[in-house]
């Protein structure tokens, strides 16, 4: 009875300190976090490079992870114990550092202020939240697993959002400095507001009217648009037949639908690009509205067939049985039902015939023809300036993402449907 009396004090002795230890490793991982990201954003917004020291941000973020670890009540941790630690950590720093911990100098002390309490409390937010529902007096290997796999998860966003937003926001800025701001400093990531809109949006001026951006706007909205319907018609009726109708190499062709992503799409443009000169399609729209919906085609109706052997052919059947006739079928009752999809799909192809640049570059050779893919070659020249080839970037991407956006929710529907049969 001695042994064990004894063995219990030391093994929640071992796991409180196993406890506060997890706890101060997330202590760190937030402050890190949270102080290069304020670094980062008041470079933004200061235009003054921020000096940043690591050691006292990871010291105070030890400290901060091991005070809400001693401070928990239960499996969490109070808002105004952690919030309270927060404004500590955040005044020491700012002590020990002469009330400039970033090294802002003329950037003013309002700055610093914002960056240490903003930094400290955020990640004493983050801290709690990394800990929560999890009893650190009895740490075991499956909670330790839980808090390894929320500091993964965390790192993972901060990095996969910094590489998706970061290239934008310095194609924007770079598109709205003076020529002679850019020159003289290309990786300034801050924005000077202060010259006026109309100064700010030189480069897209210039691109839209002195580049005629705005014509190949229009040229590449009609392409897409036109690859969009054709694509659509011709993939909703094929996906319709391999899936609803009984016919000889059916399978085959069902099986086959993909077969021409085996050939890259420069094998195919020397080819294409011969036959469309003999019969005179090279250096029109028209070449383009061939080729585009032939490399779409087979993705869009793989997906829709995808979708649609989830529909019911019950009801199908119901809608023939009532007099309807099979296009009838389709127009009332599949396509309704295959909203979702058909969206998806869409948006795809819309993004695919948006962004090709490759076919364009190859076939269209007039410049009231371009495309806006194929209009940014005439950008990237050294009597361009870049601000210019930026702006050009910018008006190519944000089309596409405003759209992507707007159709989110149905671009994850429709890709994900059909994945689940029965």
């Amino acid at each position: 009875m001695q042994r064990v009396s004894s063995a219990v004090p030391a093994r929640s002795g071992r796991g409180i300190g196993t406890g506060l230890v997890a706890a101060a490793v997330v202590g760190v991982a937030s402050a890190l976090t949270t102080v290069l990201v304020s670094a980062f954003l008041l470079s933004i917004l200061t235009r003054f490079e921020p000096r940043l020291e690591l050691g006292w941000p990871l010291l105070l973020g030890l400290a901060l992870g091991a005070g809400i670890g001693i401070f928990r009540r239960g499996k969490n941790s109070s808002r105004a114990a952690t919030l309270s630690l927060g404004l500590a950590a955040a005044l020491v720093w700012l002590l020990l550092n002469a009330l400039d911990p970033l090294e802002l100098g003329a950037a003013g002390l309002h700055w610093s202020l914002v960056a240490a309490f903003g930094s400290m409390l955020l990640a004493a937010q983050l801290t709690r939240y990394g800990l929560r529902d999890i009893d650190l007096s009895n740490l075991r290997r499956d909670r330790l697993e839980v808090i390894l796999l929320r500091l993964l998860r965390g790192a993972g966003f901060v990095f996969f959002l910094t590489i998706v937003i970061f290239p934008f926001y310095f194609m924007v800025v770079s598109s709205l400095k003076p020529r002679a701001l850019y020159l003289q400093d290309p990786t300034l990531l801050s924005v000077d507001f202060g010259r006026g809109l109309s100064e700010l949006l030189v480069g897209y001026r210039e691109v839209l009217v002195r580049f005629d951006f705005a014509h190949y706007i229009l040229n590449s909205t009609t392409v897409a648009l036109a690859t969009v319907v054709i694509t659509l018609t011709l993939a909703i009726l094929g996906a319709y037949a391999v899936t609803r109708l009984r016919f000889p190499g059916r399978g085959v062709l069902s099986r086959s639908i993909l077969l021409i992503y085996m050939f890259p799409a420069i094998v195919l443009v020397v080819p294409l690009y011969s036959i469309f000169t003999q019969v005179g399609l090279r250096d029109t729209l028209y070449g383009l509205l061939i080729v585009y919906p032939a490399t779409t085609i087979p993705v869009a109706l793989y997906m829709l067939r995808s979708y649609f052997q989830t529909l019911p052919a019950d009801l199908e059947e119901a809608g023939l049985i009532d007099g309807c006739t099979r296009a009838g079928v389709i127009w009332r009752i599949t396509l309704p039902l295959s909203l979702p999809a058909i969206a998806s799909v869409g948006l795809y192809v819309f993004m695919i015939a948006w962004n090709e640049f490759l076919f364009a570059f190859m076939f269209l050779d007039s410049p009231e023809l371009f495309t806006l893919p194929r209009g940014m070659v005439n950008l990237n020249s050294q009597e361009v300036p870049r601000q210019f080839l930026m702006a050009g970037a910018v008006i190519v991407t944000v089309p596409v993402m405003v759209l992507f956006f707007w159709f989110e929710r149905y671009l994850v529907g429709g890709l994900t449907a059909g994945g689940v049969k029965g």
